[in-house]
């Protein structure tokens, strides 16, 4: 870990920057960009970071080319100039790049599965919900889940994105019955519960150097997280 950034509440922890990259820990519920509750945002807090360490004056360019729900964190990367902005971008799109999600779900899931559902968001709302393939406005969207361990009624299990949709992991598991705990939009989570969702690791081909980064970060010990911590150490300290 290079540095930490505070900004408000929030703690930002800095894995890795370069002349390309900056690569961080986003905080559970800090927005990645600014939104209308005005709450102090990601992106400004790291170009505000960038600005003073590198002692730039004016605006410091700084590319988003992936996004985490407000109230999801874990590790993202972040572009320093226009050309690697794009190159990650791209690898985004192209799904060349390996993000994998820890979770804590509701119920007992015993296999591995490939979920496959039709998402439709509500954009007057920003509620996402499966429905038929037929439907209007709807996309594919495609997961795998992986269950690690089952405990009190919940399950720890490892996600990999085939598609990029919106709130896409905490629809598709509720759509399978094992909605995320404590998702207070879509899986009946209670007031002050924390969503059990959390990018712990990234892995991309470094924009210029060409070489594949991963980086690893284990969720906050806390919640849901606290009945399968030994589980997490041991998992996220093997990558």
């Amino acid at each position: 870990m290079e540095d930490i950034i505070r900004s408000g509440r929030f703690e930002i922890p800095v894995l890795m920057c370069d002349n390309h990259v900056l690569v961080v820990v986003k905080p559970c519920n800090m927005p990645v960009q600014a939104d209308r509750s005005g709450d102090m945002d990601l992106l400004s807090a790291l170009k505000k970071y960038v600005g003073e360490r590198y002692n730039k004056p004016g605006a410091v360019y700084l590319g988003l080319v992936h996004r985490l729900d407000r109230p999801v964190g874990g590790v993202m990367v972040f572009a320093r100039t226009s050309k690697a902005a794009q190159r990650l971008a791209d690898a985004f799109q192209k799904h060349s790049v390996d993000k994998r999600y820890l979770a804590v779900v509701q119920g007992e899931m015993n296999s591995e599965m490939q979920l496959v559902n039709w998402l439709y968001k509500d954009e007057a709302t920003g509620n996402v919900r499966a429905v038929p393939e037929a439907t209007p406005g709807a996309k594919r969207a495609e997961l795998i889940t992986r269950p690690i361990a089952c405990r009190e009624s919940t399950t720890l299990t490892e996600v990999e994105l085939m598609t990029g949709r919106a709130h896409q992991i905490r629809v598709q598991h509720l759509a399978a019955g094992y909605p995320l705990w404590g998702d207070n939009r879509y899986g009946g989570g209670k007031p002050g519960q924390q969503i059990a969702l959390w990018a712990y690791r990234l892995t991309f081909q470094h924009p210029t150097l060409k070489n594949d980064m991963t980086f690893t970060m284990p969720p906050p010990e806390e919640g849901a997280w606290l009945l399968h911590q030994d589980i997490l150490e041991g998992l996220t300290h093997e990558q």
